[in-house]
């Protein structure tokens, strides 16, 4: 049985200051001003000392949500689209790590961050799982490795949503609600949580969001089965991974990280800057939409560019099919480089204290 969330009176103020950021981000018509809102009132308050954090079962089935929504956007004709690009999608993301790793190892061989902690913070679309990983790692400050991963999850989730309300600043014209298929709804949110559970014992980074979206389209193709997911549930799963995100800056790891503060600023705008030259070239190569193009080569969180591409009228699945390729390669490969590269460092030493 799920226990209920402790600090009742934070959490009310939590949802109250969410809801007053989200409502001039959504006047705006600003992409993923349901995730952008929440995850700005979370920071406020964590920052302010509150003491929150998304149960996980909770996050978990918001993760599933999103890889829901995904899927649903996934076709057979699609897949064999995607499948005739994979060259493509493979190149795109060699360069993003070559270009993550060259930076971390300038961060590493600095006197900004202790040890190997700028190599495990700067790899992309995969934040929760550096700072497992990083844990092992006898070489790294873990809290500078969340601090750096979750400030990057933070700026491009800020600057994409931008980008999207700037690229496509006239929003599509509403059309009329589709009648609520009840039945339909619940099998999506026993599908959901089904996955949400599954994901969380398969001990895989992001496991729910993977397996969601996966199996979802799995589901969708093979059985002819069509996902039920009204907005109001989408926007419950978008404040949800806005909350987790934002509550993950405190008052304690930005006072350890004060004096590293601007050099990971630094790293992460130049990897952003980065990344976008690549989205230039496929824009100019490959004849590319502009946007997808930005928004699938963008460093991560993937599940928070999954929100801002579904709301931006972008190439969904193009989008999503680079981010999780990239996703499952850093996974792969990048605790490989990150130790191969700390081995070629071991001379440093870990920072102490704050």
């Amino acid at each position: 049985m799920l226990s209920v969330p402790p600090n009742p009176r934070s959490w009310c103020a939590l949802v109250l200051l969410s809801a007053l950021v989200t409502l001039p981000l959504w006047l705006l018509s600003l992409p993923a001003a349901l995730l952008l809102g929440p995850m700005l009132a979370a920071i406020v308050l964590g920052v302010q000392g509150q003491r929150l954090a998304v149960p996980k079962p909770f996050y978990s089935l918001a993760q599933s949500l999103i890889g829901l929504m995904v899927a649903a956007s996934i076709s057979l004709p699609l897949l064999s689209h995607l499948l005739a690009d994979l060259g493509l999608y493979l190149a795109v993301i060699a360069a993003v790590l070559l270009a993550s790793s060259l930076l971390g190892w300038q961060l590493a061989r600095g006197p900004w961050l202790p040890g190997t902690t700028g190599l495990w913070g700067i790899y992309p679309g995969a934040a929760s799982a550096m700072v497992m990983m990083a844990e092992s790692a006898a070489n790294a400050d873990v809290r500078l490795v969340a601090l750096m991963q979750y400030l990057r999850v933070l700026l491009v989730a800020l600057s994409a949503s931008a980008v999207a309300h700037w690229a496509a600043p006239v929003a599509p014209e509403p059309s009329a609600p589709l009648p609520l298929d009840l039945g339909g709804l619940v099998v999506t949110l026993a599908l959901a949580l089904a996955l949400s559970w599954l994901g969380r014992r398969a001990a895989l980074p992001s496991g729910p969001f993977l397996l969601a979206m996966v199996l979802g389209a799995l589901v969708q193709l093979a059985g002819g089965y069509q996902l039920t997911l009204p907005p109001w549930l989408l926007g419950l799963a978008y404040a949800t991974l806005g909350w987790h995100v934002g509550l993950g800056f405190t008052r304690s790891t930005l006072k350890t990280a004060r004096r590293a503060l601007l050099p990971m600023l630094a790293a992460i705008g130049l990897l952003m800057a980065l990344c976008a030259g690549i989205g230039y070239l496929l824009v100019h190569f490959l004849a590319i939409d502009p946007l997808t193009a930005y928004l699938a080569t963008s460093p991560g969180g993937m599940d928070a560019i999954a929100i801002i591409a579904a709301g931006s009228g972008v190439d969904l699945p193009f989008v999503m099919a680079m981010q999780t390729l990239r996703f499952l390669l850093v996974l792969l490969l990048g605790p490989p480089l990150a130790r191969f590269l700390a081995r070629r460092l071991e001379g440093k030493t870990p920072l102490s204290g704050g």
